[in-house]
């Protein structure tokens, strides 16, 4: 190829156009990084022409390199524009797709809530926890025994009857579904040394009637002390404290005469709740009094060394008065817009 240049403009200007629409052609950037090979790798067109340097005469080595390094630089920066374009472009179709319209309607999960109930039982709880006491439970299917006999019931009381009473059958079995939280009383007297302190909250069941102000499966908090020396004054004493933290300070309570069987003396339980919707009154909350000697006697207890009291209200009933809800419905229909109203507590 002496005194001739095979590496023409026109040559050049040729592999530059194919690379040039191959480049252009390249659908997104993964196919315009399958061509660089092609365009400017080492088999590319426009490395052959820059190779076939060696082969032409000196004289015309520049200017046939200059042309080739025209030509590669052009080819060079075609395909970088167009790998910033592809890139661009992927970032805009990130972005849209993860735009978030800020004008759009909000699409709420709700939250769930832990029922008052239990709310207020772990509250009560956690009041007589403060004041050293134990948390007692018990079984739910209990044996008359200790549901009724141990606590000083009589054979024919009018509790034991059917009308009161879920008797398990068979009837000989003598199970029952608790009626009282009372039998984990007796349970913690037999199974703990003394002096005993426990409070005993859980639920219970009595044949009545679902309405407004009752229903057949409910939960009771009862406490126990059992000491030597302990008079009513201690059993006035732990209930005022208790009500105050209850109701408010400006709460106090008033004990009536009354008979229960485990108990005596008895009263009836009243608080005054200072925060009560309609204004400050008396309301019922529940029974109390010195347990029955007999009730210590059937646990193996000394009634002339060792004293006690005992006292029990209804959790139901007290979340009522004390957040005035009007129907027990609300209570057991798991509508957790009801519960909502007390907060959410996990």
């Amino acid at each position: 190829m002496s005194g001739s240049n095979p590496i023409t403009e026109a040559a050049v200007a040729a592999v530059v156009a194919d690379a040039l629409k191959a480049i252009a052609d390249a659908g997104d950037l993964a196919a315009l990084r399958s061509i660089r090979q092609v365009t400017v790798g080492e088999q590319s067109e426009i490395s052959k022409l820059n190779a076939s340097l060696k082969t032409i005469d000196a004289e015309f080595k520049a200017a046939a390199g200059a042309i080739i390094g025209k030509a590669r630089g052009e080819i060079n920066a075609a395909f970088a524009a167009r790998e910033v374009e592809f890139a661009a472009a992927d970032e805009r179709a990130k972005l849209s797709a993860e735009t978030v319209d800020v004008t759009a309607v909000v699409t709420r999960v709700p939250f769930g809530a832990r029922h008052p109930l239990s709310l207020l039982q772990d509250q009560i709880s956690d009041v007589f926890i403060g004041m050293g006491w134990e948390i007692a439970e018990g079984p739910e299917l209990e044996h008359e025994w200790f549901n009724f006999d141990a606590l000083n019931f009589d054979a024919d009381h009018p509790a034991r009857a059917m009308q009161d009473t879920f008797f398990v059958e068979p009837v000989d079995s003598h199970l029952v579904l608790r009626t009282h939280t009372s039998p984990v009383q007796v349970r913690s007297l037999l199974s703990r040394e003394l002096p005993v302190y426990v409070l005993c909250p859980g639920r219970v069941f009595r044949t009545d009637e679902l309405d407004a102000t009752h229903t057949p499966v409910f939960h009771q908090v009862e406490g126990l002390a059992i000491d030597k020396g302990l008079t009513m004054a201690d059993l006035r004493g732990t209930l005022e404290h208790f009500a105050r933290i209850m109701f408010g300070e400006e709460a106090k309570i008033r004990l009536r005469p009354s008979f229960f069987p485990f108990t005596e003396p008895s009263a009836e339980l009243d608080v005054w709740h200072p925060g009560a919707k309609g204004g400050a009154r008396w309301v019922e909350w529940g029974g109390c009094g010195m347990v029955n000697p007999n009730v210590l006697l059937a646990a193996g207890i000394d009634p002339e060394v060792y004293q006690g009291f005992a006292f029990g209200m209804g959790i139901e009933r007290t979340l009522m008065f004390r957040n005035d809800v009007r129907d027990m419905h609300d209570m057991v229909e798991a509508d957790v817009r009801f519960s909502q109203q007390f907060g959410v507590n996990l």
